[in-house]
C-alpha cells in the first residue's frame, strides 16, 4: 500500500460501523482511514460539487447515481452492510404495537407527530405511507429533521411522538425506547456501499480498502451496530 492516508464521505447511517471498519483497518494495515459522516443528501451534494475524497459510501442507489454522473469509478462500487429501519418512542412514553402491518399502521395514525429520515429509508416510509392512504392525513403531523440531526434525538426531546430511522442510527440513544424493526410486508431495507471516487489519486488504495471492509472478518462490527453484511 503506498498511501498512508485514505480519506472518505458517508451518510450518518453508517457512521459509528465505518469508524470501527476504519480502525480495524489501520491496525491491520497501518493506513489511516478518515471518513467524514453528514446527512446522506448532503455527502451526495458534495461529491456532485466536485469536493475531493478517495472514498464515498452511500446507499448503493445512490452511488449508482454519482456514478453514472461520472462522479465516482462505476466499476468500483461494493455493497458492505443492509440496514434496516427501526420505530422508536420518547422514553418512558406508551409503547404502541408494532408487530403487524396493521397495528403499525394504527401506530401511526394515532401518533400526534413523527418524524422520518431524509434519506433513502424516508423515501420509503412516506411511499408506505401513501399506499396506506394516508400521506394527507399525515402530511401536517410529520416534522423533517433539520441536515444533520438524527430523528432519535428529535423523539428523545419530546419533538416528534413517533421516529422512523434506520436501527444503526437509533442504538445507544439516550432518551429513547426502541419499538423494533418494521414488521412483515413493511420492511425497508438500505444496502450501504462504497465506491472509489473520481477525484481519487490512489483508486488501487480504496478498493483494497473496500475489498477488507466487505470481508468476513467485519461481519461482528456490522452485527454490533445494528446492520448484516451485504
Amino acid at each position: 500500500m503506498t498511501s498512508q492516508r485514505i480519506t472518505g464521505i458517508s451518510s450518518m447511517a453508517t457512521r459509528q460501523v465505518l469508524a470501527e471498519l476504519a480502525q480495524a483497518y489501520r491496525q491491520r494495515c497501518g493506513v489511516e482511514v478518515v471518513i467524514e459522516s453528514v446527512g446522506g443528501v448532503d455527502a451526495a451534494r458534495r461529491v456532485q460539487a466536485g469536493e475531493a475524497f478517495d472514498a464515498v459510501f452511500l446507499a448503493a442507489d445512490a452511488l449508482d447515481k454519482l456514478a453514472a454522473a461520472g462522479h465516482v469509478l462505476p466499476d468500483s462500487r461494493v455493497n458492505l452492510m443492509r440496514s434496516g429501519v427501526a420505530v422508536a418512542v420518547r422514553e418512558g412514553a406508551e409503547r404502541p404495537d408494532i408487530s403487524s402491518e396493521a397495528t403499525l399502521r394504527n401506530a401511526v395514525l394515532q401518533a400526534r407527530s413523527l418524524s422520518v429520515s431524509t434519506g433513502p429509508s424516508g423515501v420509503a416510509l412516506l411511499a408506505l405511507f401513501e399506499r396506506w392512504g394516508l400521506m394527507e392525513t399525515l402530511r401536517p403531523r410529520l416534522v423533517t429533521p433539520p441536515p444533520g440531526v438524527p430523528v432519535a434525538s428529535l423523539v428523545a426531546s419530546g419533538e416528534v411522538e413517533l421516529g422512523f430511522q434506520q436501527l444503526s442510527e437509533m442504538l445507544n440513544v439516550p432518551g429513547i425506547a426502541l419499538l423494533g424493526g418494521l414488521p412483515a410486508g413493511c420492511e425497508i431495507v438500505t444496502v450501504f456501499a462504497g465506491a472509489v471516487a473520481t477525484a481519487s489519486t490512489q483508486p488501487d488504495a480504496v478498493r483494497e480498502l473496500l475489498t477488507f471492509m466487505a470481508g468476513p472478518e467485519t461481519a461482528d462490527a456490522k452485527r454490533r451496530q445494528g446492520m448484516e453484511p451485504a
